[in-house]
């Protein structure tokens, strides 16, 4: 049986990345933070079944993005279209770079919205959250063939419609 201080120890040190999973495939924040608490209440009620667990961190990211899509089936959900707060790319830049910096974020931002589901979570995994080839395989049920491409194919879409978009709008697009 897990005691408190062992599942505080095993447990806790993963809230961020599993917020950002929830954050990713929800686009909101307080219910991010919600799915991230359920997934902890589930995961201290069956904290007896957890000490075999391999990998505790691909479970966890199951866990939280199998409550998030329970939570987008259940009701007509809405993201809302503001950036998570962990977004900083900015740090001792003047005010104009800092304003260019925030459209490009903001762009980003929502090229990465409009993927499709899967591509969406399997980048923010990679990407974002960090997590292995293993982690993300076991969190996704891909191969890590599979998850090479997804990543590869989303990456250059990301890559070429952003600057499709940012060319048009500096006037510079040239015809393909």
């Amino acid at each position: 049986m897990i005691e408190a201080d062992e599942f505080r120890e095993k447990f806790l040190p993963l809230h961020p990345c599993l917020y950002r999973t929830a954050y990713v495939l929800l686009g909101n924040a307080q219910d991010a933070e919600d799915m991230v608490q359920e997934a902890y209440l589930k995961l201290w009620n069956k904290r007896n079944e957890l000490e075999i667990r391999a990998s505790n961190k691909a479970y966890c990211i199951t866990l939280v993005r199998n409550l998030c899509f329970n939570l987008m089936q259940t009701r007509q959900y809405q993201s809302e279209e503001s950036l998570p707060e962990y977004f900083d790319p900015c740090s001792d830049e003047n005010i104009e770079q800092k304003a260019e910096a925030s459209d490009e974020e903001a762009l980003l931002k929502q090229l990465i919205d409009h993927l499709p589901t899967l591509q969406k979570e399997v980048l923010w995994l990679r990407d974002i959250n960090g997590c292995s080839f293993e982690e993300i395989e076991q969190a996704t049920g891909l191969t890590p063939v599979n998850i090479r491409v997804i990543l590869s194919r989303t990456r250059k879409k990301i890559r070429e419609r952003f600057n499709d978009i940012t060319q048009t709008d500096n006037g510079n697009k040239t015809d393909r």
